[in-house]
């Protein structure tokens, strides 16, 4: 198994992961909220947690992702690569010489 194929793998199962807990959490909440019978302060508490634990458990696994992603492509080169691509600043002008002083008035009038 290659490398593009690992981590395909890993995606997939990572996400499928992801996916049956947010629907393990879902489903929790529905049995919870329908077993409560209606005590409003109780189902909000228990919606406004599971809607906290999908969002945290979603965002923690694209973050990772997006980490190891861009750590990945850092150490196969391909941040020293786009580096290459782009041109390479303009040096800076050298200052041109000075210019020669002016000449000196004489008060005599020709």
């Amino acid at each position: 198994m290659g490398d593009a194929e690992l981590e395909k793998s890993r995606a997939r199962y990572g996400l499928l992961a992801v996916v049956i807990s947010n629907l393990a959490i879902a489903g929790v909440a529905i049995f919870g909220v329908w077993r409560l019978g209606g005590d409003r302060s109780v189902i909000v508490g228990v919606l406004t947690a599971a809607f906290t634990a999908v969002s945290s458990m979603t965002t923690a696994y694209l973050g990772i992702k997006a980490v190891s992603n861009t750590a990945k492509s850092i150490a196969l080169g391909e941040g020293a690569a786009r580096q290459q691509q782009q041109p390479a600043p303009a040096p800076a002008a050298t200052p041109a010489a000075p210019a020669a002083p002016p000449a000196q008035r004489t008060s005599e009038a020709p």
